[in-house]
C-alpha cells in the first residue's frame, strides 16, 4: 500500500513539473535571434568576459548547466541552405568562416542543455550501439574542455567524423530531455568536437609500443573493417587491409556522396591509419583475383569484413531495361566520376559509358531511406528534370504514435536533405507513400520512358494491392534504393561458411567466429545491413575476439615449441645405435 502511495505521489510531482514545463514553454518568447543563435548581451564591463546568453524567460544570463535544456532551446546547426548546396557537391554542413555555423557560445550553450541526467539513455541500446560517453563529452565541452572531449569521444568511438556526419543520431531520439522538450543536439556537438581536434592537432598518430608478432588479414575496407583494423592494430597485432576497390573506404568512399562525406575526410583518417603501422592493399579481389586459402595459409587470422552487397532487387516486367539502375550503381558511378575531376582529369578523357547520368531526365526513386535520399540529392545536383520518390509504406505520423514510445527511435515524419532540396526547387515533397511499382514500359530501342504503379493499403498480411489504382508515370532514370538483402557468396563459398537463414554469415554476437577456424565475420555481412555506427560496434566487438584467439594462440604456439625443443634436447642426448 505504502509503495503504492510513493508511486503515486512521485508520478504526481512528475506531472506537476511536466505541466510546469509546459507553462513555461507556451509563455516564453523566443531566445534564439535572427542569426539562428542564442541572443547575447554584453555589459560595458563585460567586453572581456563570456557573454550573457538569452533564457527562455527572457532574462539575459551567463550560460548555466543548471536547468540546461529548461533554460535554453534546442538549436541544430542547420545545414546550407538547399538553393546554395545544389550548386556544387560540397557538404551540406557549413564550414569555415561561413555564417550559418555554431560559434563557441552557441556550442556552449547546446552543451548546457545536457544535465547528465541519472539514467543516460542515449548511451543503452535504444540509444547509440557504441555506448558514446556522450553526457562526459557533452560536460567538457560546455568546460571547454576539447582535448579532454576528444579523448573521451575516441574511447568508444573510432571514427567521429564519420558517425558525426552521416549518422542517424539514434541517441537523440533516446534523449531523456526528449520526453518534455526537444533533444540535446548530440550529433552536431560530436562533430564539433573532432573537427576541433583535427584543426588543433590534437588528433595524432598512435604507435602500437610493443607488437605480438601475430598477423591478421580484414577483408574490406568500410566503417566495420577499418574499425576492426585499428584495434586490432592498437593492440599490436601486424593487420594488413585487403579492398577489390580501388580506394580505401568501402562504403564511407563510395557509397555515401561527396555533400554528405566528404572523401578528403575519409582519406585523412585513412592516412593516420596507415601511419600507425595498418597496410591497405587495394584492387584485392579476394576470392576472384586474390586466393582466400592462400590468405588464410600466410596469416593467423581472418576477419571478413564484406558488407551487405548484394541489392534487393525488384522482379516485375522490365526490370532489364536501360534505365534502371540499383542506387549502389548510381551512387558509386557518380563518386568516381567527381574523383575524377577533382585529380583534374579532364572530361573529355571520361569513360562516359561507366557514367550515369540524371541531367535533364525525369527521374524516380524507388525505396526511401538513407541512401534514397542520397539519390534524390545526386539527382538535383545532376541538374534533373523532376523527381519522384516512391515508399511502399503510408506517411509516418508527424509524431510519435503510441505504440513508438519514447525511448525508441521516433518513427516519425520528417524531411532530409534531398527532400528540402527537391521542396527548395520544385515546390513540394518528393515522396508518394503507399505506391508499388507493378511494371517497367520501354520504347522500341529498350528504353526505360515509363513505369506502372498501383495504390496500396497495409493489412495484417503485408502490403495489399488496391484493384483500379494502377497509374502511369513518366520516367527515363529509375533508381531502385530497397536495401541490401545478404553479402555477395563467392567468399563465403570459398571458405565453406555457415550462414544464416538471411544468406549472412553465421557467427554469434559477441564472439564472431565463423565455422571456420581463425575466420572471423563482422559488420553487414553478419548482422544485414545497418548503420555505420553498427559497423563499428561490430568492428570493434570482432576485433576483441579475434584478440582473444590470437592470444591464445600464440601462447599454445609457444607451449608447442618449448615441448618440441625439450624433447629434441633428449634426443640429441640419447646414445647413437
Amino acid at each position: 500500500m505504502l509503495a503504492r502511495l510513493t508511486s503515486n505521489s512521485a508520478r504526481s510531482r512528475g506531472q506537476q513539473s511536466l505541466r510546469s514545463f509546459a507553462t513555461l514553454e507556451k509563455s516564453s518568447e523566443r531566445a534564439i535571434g535572427s542569426d539562428g543563435r542564442h541572443e547575447i548581451w554584453r555589459g560595458d564591463v563585460d567586453h572581456d568576459n563570456e557573454p550573457k546568453v538569452k533564457r527562455r524567460d527572457g532574462s539575459y544570463q551567463p550560460v548555466s548547466k543548471l536547468r540546461g535544456f529548461i533554460n535554453y532551446e534546442r538549436n541544430p546547426e542547420p545545414y546550407r541552405k538547399p538553393l546554395d548546396r545544389i550548386l556544387d557537391w560540397e557538404e551540406l554542413n557549413p564550414v569555415g568562416e561561413d555564417a550559418l555555423k555554431h560559434d563557441a557560445v552557441e556550442q556552449k550553450v547546446q552543451a548546457a542543455r545536457c544535465m547528465d541526467c541519472g539514467t543516460p539513455f542515449c548511451q543503452t541500446e535504444t540509444g547509440c550501439p557504441v555506448d558514446n560517453l556522450i553526457p562526459e563529452w557533452n560536460s567538457l565541452v560546455y568546460e571547454g574542455d576539447w582535448k579532454n572531449a576528444i579523448d573521451r569521444l575516441h574511447k568508444t568511438n573510432n571514427f567521429p567524423e564519420f558517425t558525426g556526419r552521416v549518422c542517424p543520431a539514434p541517441c537523440e531520439g533516446a534523449c531523456v530531455a526528449g520526453l518534455v522538450d526537444s533533444p540535446v543536439t548530440i550529433k552536431n556537438i560530436e562533430y564539433a568536437i573532432v573537427d576541433k581536434a583535427w584543426e588543433e592537432g590534437m588528433i595524432v598518430p598512435r604507435i602500437p609500443k610493443e607488437r605480438t608478432g601475430m598477423t591478421v588479414a580484414v577483408i574490406g575496407s568500410g566503417p566495420a573493417g577499418l574499425a576492426t583494423a585499428d584495434q586490432l592494430n592498437q593492440m599490436g597485432h601486424k593487420v594488413t587491409v585487403y579492398e577489390r576497390a580501388d580506394r580505401i573506404g568501402g562504403l564511407l568512399m563510395y557509397g555515401i556522396p561527396n555533400m554528405k562525406l566528404e572523401k578528403d575526410t575519409v582519406d585523412r583518417r585513412v592516412n593516420l591509419l596507415r601511419e600507425e603501422g595498418i597496410e591497405f592493399v587495394t584492387n584485392a579481389n579476394i576470392g576472384k583475383t586474390v586466393d582466400i586459402n592462400e590468405l588464410k595459409v600466410n596469416y593467423d587470422a581472418l576477419a571478413l569484413c564484406l558488407g551487405a552487397t548484394k541489392p534487393r532487387g525488384l522482379p516485375i516486367p522490365g526490370k532489364d531495361l536501360k534505365g534502371v539502375h540499383f542506387a549502389m550503381e548510381f551512387l558509386t558511378k557518380n563518386q568516381k566520376r567527381l574523383l575524377l575531376t577533382k585529380e583534374g582529369k579532364l572530361e573529355s578523357h571520361w569513360d562516359k559509358e561507366n557514367f550515369i547520368t540524371a541531367a535533364g531526365k525525369d527521374v524516380i526513386v524507388i525505396g526511401g531511406g538513407d541512401t534514397g535520399t542520397d539519390c534524390i540529392g545526386t539527382s538535383m545536383r545532376h541538374r534533373c528534370k523532376s523527381v519522384v520518390n516512391f515508399e511502399l509504406m503510408p506517411q509516418p505520423p508527424s509524431e510519435r504514435a503510441p505504440d513508438n514510445p519514447w525511448p525508441q527511435w521516433p518513427r516519425a515524419y520528417g524531411i532530409d536533405y534531398g527532400h528540402a532540396e527537391v521542396q527548395a526547387v520544385y515546390g513540394k515533397d518528393p515522396r508518394e507513400y503507399s505506391v508499388m511499382t507493378k511494371e517497367f514500359l520501354g520504347d522500341d530501342e529498350g528504353n526505360l520512358r515509363a513505369l506502372v504503379t498501383q495504390d496500396v493499403e497495409i493489412t495484417d498480411m503485408g502490403p495489399k494491392a488496391i484493384e483500379g489504382s494502377e497509374r502511369e508515370w513518366k520516367t527515363d532514370l529509375c533508381v531502385l534504393s530497397m536495401g541490401f538483402v545478404s553479402p555477395e557468396s563467392y567468399v563465403v563459398d570459398e571458405l565453406g561458411l555457415d550462414i544464416d537463414q538471411r544468406n549472412n554469415i553465421h557467427a554469434v554476437y559477441g564472439d564472431y567466429r565463423t565455422s571456420a577456424e581463425g575466420v572471423f565475420a563482422g559488420g553487414d555481412c553478419r548482422r544485414g545491413q545497418s548503420l555505420v555506427v553498427w559497423a563499428i560496434n561490430e568492428g570493434r566487438g570482432l576485433a576483441d575476439s579475434c584478440n582473444n584467439y590470437l592470444l591464445q594462440k600464440r601462447e599454445d604456439e609457444s607451449a608447442l615449441s618449448h615441448e618440441t625443443g625439450a624433447f629434441a634436447n633428449l634426443s640429441s642426448m640419447s646414445p647413437k645405435i
